[in-house]
């Protein structure tokens, strides 16, 4: 589709292939990414020896990159209730009467909340404080 009528019309097309594209196997990207491990600021210079990009032998080196064995996955810590000996607590009162609730992150962060607070503000401040905004 083209909006100049004054152009030409291609009656015909030639894909001519230009031999650039190689297949590796995983024996030469090993001892292409090894090579380029051997000292400090080897890419370039072993990606223009083998006649790659730069890119592409940084993804090979990622993924030959060995997992962390005890790599910690992100995810819920269990939240835990004790119950505690002695008379049982009733609802949250005013601040007044020492009513309190205390939350601790898992990057060791505690917000502690005294009184009666609005859900939506409290809402709010765990978010950020989860986050990391809050400090």
């Amino acid at each position: 589709m083209d909006s100049d009528r004054r152009s030409a019309q291609v009656e015909r097309l030639e894909v001519v292939g230009t031999g650039r594209r190689r297949r590796w196997s995983e024996d030469e990207k090993l001892k292409i990414v090894l090579e380029s491990l051997q000292a400090p600021r080897q890419v370039a210079a072993t990606a223009r020896r083998y006649g790659v990009s730069r890119s592409l032998l940084l993804r090979w080196r990622r993924s030959f990159r060995p997992e962390p064995k005890d790599a910690a996955q992100p995810g819920f810590v269990p939240a835990v209730v004790i119950a505690e000996s002695g008379p049982t607590p009733s609802p949250v009162t005013p601040a007044s009467s020492g009513g309190s609730i205390e939350i601790e992150f898992a990057a060791g962060a505690r917000m502690r909340i005294t009184g009666t607070v609005d859900a939506a503000t409290l809402k709010a401040a765990v978010a950020a404080l989860a986050d990391g905004r809050l400090r």
